[in-house]
């Protein structure tokens, strides 16, 4: 994800408490899909569209304080 940013990513992931949880949380939205998508069965697609629905909100969110962080370092 992001790897024009992987640099910054270590940074804020120490130093940027919001950044590391939306992060922490992208990830493990991340293994639950998948975790969803080996079981199959047409139940689960709503709970895996909306996981990654809310997947998708949490990778918008850290790629604006990406550029942010990234704008007030340059």
């Amino acid at each position: 994800m992001f790897p024009e940013y992987r640099d910054l990513i270590t940074q804020l992931k120490t130093t940027h408490p919001r950044f590391h949880s939306l992060f922490n949380k992208h990830n493990d939205l991340d293994h639950e899909v998948l975790r969803l998508q080996t079981q199959g069965g047409n139940s689960l697609n709503d709970k895996i569209a909306t996981l990654k629905k809310e997947k998708l909100r949490l990778k918008d969110e850290l790629y604006r304080i990406l550029r942010e962080e990234s704008q007030a370092r340059a």
